[in-house]
């Protein structure tokens, strides 16, 4: 008796989406026909049909929906619905929602649903409105198809015919649409039962009460909110996007992607469909305002107060909500987060807002496209990336990556566009992988490598021609072995450049500080990996003495490795030596050239194995060993290349004076080292200036234009368009090495200045080191024990 005119029967249900389904039954016994046709963007329910109604793929493509039969138009476009009804004969309804609710609290044009009622009389085609979520009062009249005077053939409630007390939905249709079939042959068992029934009349009752006189109150009350939004965004433009709705049924449209909030976590979230949440989650642990996000509508919160709610609740709703957008306006993604892990803000929030709008980089045509992989090596790193987080603590940092890793997709960080000093330019994307290393080699390996595969194929998609696998990123793929033939595009890991780099600022800086190469004794760290490996290659060709260290966990396997990588030196220097080169006369590598009974280079390596192991045990001037306390302090320059995330090297493992280029992410070196030993210089490895100095697009802790060799391989590579997997696994082509060398030195990518522990070296460091040394060797210091 209250809907529209002509409705004539009312079939119960339990539920919303069960009303859905119910009403294609109604409209397929009716009309004879099979499909449907209801709009983008819409929400119908989660039951099969209903979901097939639905017009959002998130929710369907687990489900193997839609179905056949069902059909999606732009909703507001009358034309894209005339063109379908008129293709397809055989429609047996057109679903529409008056407002779609899920789908952001969308209004549609002026004269849209009065079209859609024109088109559907003419093709003789029923139309279902789905007030579900409208119907009822929430939009300030009875239903909102009264809004345009507009009477459909089925109507949908449900939600609030109960109040949202007990499971009840109802299908209201005219006397046409009623058939003795759908009624002979549609039933539910808990449908229509007297305890669900009893409420829905005491609902009905309290709307009609006074002459529907809580109907009019929110049509008012929603009035005066609606303005009170408007009034809020006209202040934070900025971060409110829009006011969207009538009555009681609103939403405020965020203005949330990551261009609102460049060089910002919060920017991430929003461009993954997840800070609306965090902003309802803040407005009901901070302001004591329960709002929810709209399940479609990904920036759009609804604002959706109790019918009864009156002017007190409106204002003291409109006054969290205002003060929500303050803090959204600071760009302070720790004022947003805060609430999560205990911390609140002494005084006022800092604001991050940018000082100028964020100018993107595009990519031209002549252009090659490369893109790299990054992800935050510990919890520090996050705070680089967002300087607003630097309020929390490290186990606070830890409690959020914990929250969102699992959810946070591969994202896109930062563009920029590379010139070498030939003039060839590349346009390169960083993309982040949501993992500590930590977390990378904790993980199942299966998982890991999926997640990194993910971020190498949206690089793809973004049109990478080349990708560079970053820090852990290379470690758990094995160097990038297990994602060959598995991505659709070439990888690197950077390896080459890194040792190439490393190596040159173990050497450069050693002779800076005063060291005699040549007669020095050099150890590396992780030597049994990829770049330890191609760096012992190296290093043996400047310095007198090896002692390679190995992965004490397994030390059985580990000594072998170092025996291959011995092997490997000894048949390189061989061939090399054959080649009439020549090496420093005290050099590891002249000693090499000089021992008799080698194999003829060109044996397998096998054959080379047993040589190696007679060298080792008749000569101090090669060590291998996992006894990183016992032998370390003999070294005088130490190169740490391993895939540990720990800090393996400890103040008293020093030598006096010694030189360390510490080249793991994270660190291998302790701090406690630049706190304790000021006799001792650590710098960092492999650091590069970008030609150029470009901007890269985010802070990882360095000047402008500083990059990671492992990321200046991989802009190397696409400037010169070399196309092509290179630098995988642990055996690094030292071939390919030198090729790299060559090309770093066409395009002008060079060593950065020498930093240590990620801040650079003053003179009055390399002053006090230097000091420290001499007084060390007035009193016969050997370790700083």
């Amino acid at each position: 008796a209250a809907a529209p005119d002509a409705m004539a029967y009312a079939v119960f249900t339990n539920s919303g989406a069960e009303a859905v389904e119910a009403a294609i039954k109604l409209c397929r016994a009716r009309t004879g026909r099979r499909d449907i046709i209801s709009a983008s963007n819409s929400f119908h329910g989660k039951t099969l049909g209903a979901l097939s109604a639905t017009g959002n793929p998130l929710y369907q493509e687990a489900f193997r929906a839609p179905i056949e039969g069902f059909h999606h138009v732009p909703y507001g476009n009358s034309e894209a619905l005339n063109a379908m009804l008129a293709e397809k004969p055989d429609i047996a309804a057109v679903m529409l929602e008056p407002i779609q609710g899920e789908g952001g609290i969308v209004e549609p044009p002026a004269g849209y649903l009065q079209e859609v009622r024109k088109l559907c009389d003419h093709y003789d085609v029923p139309l279902i409105f789905d007030e579900i979520q409208t119907g009822l009062g929430r939009t300030g009249a009875l239903f909102a198809c009264e809004h345009g005077s507009i009477a459909p053939d089925v109507l949908l409630l449900a939600k609030a015919l109960s109040g949202g007390l007990v499971p009840i939905g109802a299908v209201l249709c005219t006397e046409d649409m009623y058939t003795e079939a759908f009624g002979m042959k549609h039933s539910s068992t808990f449908a229509g039962n007297g305890l669900a029934c009893t409420v829905g009349l005491e609902v009905m009752a309290m709307l009609a009460e006074d002459d529907a006189a809580l109907v009019d109150h929110v049509r008012h009350m929603g009035t005066e909110l609606k303005q009170g939004l408007l009034d809020i965004q006209a202040r934070y433009p900025a971060v409110i996007r829009g006011i969207r709705g009538r009555g009681y049924m609103l939403g405020i449209d965020f203005g949330t992607d990551k261009n609102t909030y460049p060089h910002s976590l919060m920017g991430v979230l929003a461009e993954q469909e997840m800070l609306t949440p965090l902003v309802s989650s803040y407005m009901l642990n901070t302001q004591r305002l329960r709002l929810a996000p709209t399940l479609n509508g990904a920036s759009v919160i609804r604002v959706e107060p109790p019918l009864i709610a009156g002017r007190p609740e409106i204002q003291r709703a409109l006054d969290a909500i205002e003060q929500t957008a303050k803090v959204l306006s600071c760009r302070n993604t720790a004022g947003i987060l805060g609430h999560l892990v205990g911390w609140q803000p002494e005084g006022e929030l800092t604001s991050y807002a940018p000082a100028e709008p964020v100018q993107p980089v595009v990519p031209e045509p002549d252009m090659t496209r490369f893109a790299f992989l990054i992800h935050p090596v510990h919890l520090a790193n996050y705070t680089d990336f967002d300087k607003s987080m630097g309020v929390f603590t490290e186990e606070q940092l830890e409690d959020l990556s914990l929250r969102w890793n699992d959810m946070v997709e591969p994202f896109v960080v930062s563009s920029t566009v590379i010139q070498g000093e030939d003039g060839s330019r590349a346009y390169g994307e960083f993309i982040c992988v949501p993992r500590t290393a930590h977390q990378l080699m904790e993980m199942e390996k299966e998982q890991a490598e999926a997640e990194i595969k993910d971020a190498v194929e949206l690089a793809a998609s973004r049109g990478a021609e080349i990708v560079g696998l970053g820090a852990y990123t290379s470690v758990v793929t094995m160097g990038g072995r297990s994602l060959l033939n598995k991505v659709p595009v070439p990888i690197t890991t950077g390896n080459s450049y890194t040792v190439i780099s490393g190596v040159d600022a173990l050497t450069i800086g050693a002779e800076k500080a005063g060291l005699d190469l040549e007669g020095s004794t050099a150890a590396v760290v992780g030597a049994g990996g990829a770049i330890g490996k191609a760096s012992t290659c190296l290093l043996g060709e400047q310095v007198q003495r090896l002692i390679l260290i190995g992965n004490p966990a397994r030390p059985e396997k580990s000594h072998h490795r170092l025996l291959k990588v011995f092997a490997e030196f000894l048949r390189r220097t061989a061939k090399e030596a054959a080649q009439g080169r020549q090496f420093p006369a005290q050099s590891l590598s002249a000693y090499a050239a000089s021992l008799p009974g080698a194999p003829d280079p060109s044996d397998k390596l096998g054959d080379w194995l047993q040589f190696a192991r007679d060298v080792a045990e008749s000569t101090q001037r090669i060590v291998l060993t996992v006894d990183v306390e016992r032998y370390l302090p003999e070294a005088d320059i130490i190169l740490s290349a391993t895939s540990s995330p720990e800090a393996l090297i400890k103040p008293h493992m020093l030598k006096w004076g010694s030189f360390v280029c510490d080249m793991s992410r994270p660190a291998n070196v302790s701090r406690e080292v630049l706190e304790q030993r000021d006799d001792v210089m650590v710098i960092d490895g492999g650091i590069v200036e970008v030609p150029y100095r470009p901007d890269l697009g985010w802070d990882f802790g360095f000047d402008k234009g500083l990059a990671y060799a492992c990321m200046s391989e991989t802009m190397i590579l696409a400037l010169e368009r070399h196309l092509q997997s290179v630098s995988i696994g642990a055996d690094l082509n030292m071939d390919h090495l030198r090729f790299l060398r060559t090309l770093a030195e066409k395009f002008g990518f060079k060593l950065a200045g020498f930093r240590s522990f990620d801040r650079p070296i003053s003179d009055d460091v390399w002053a006090q080191a230097a000091a420290a040394r001499d007084r060390g060797a007035v009193t016969g210091r050997v370790r700083g024990a």
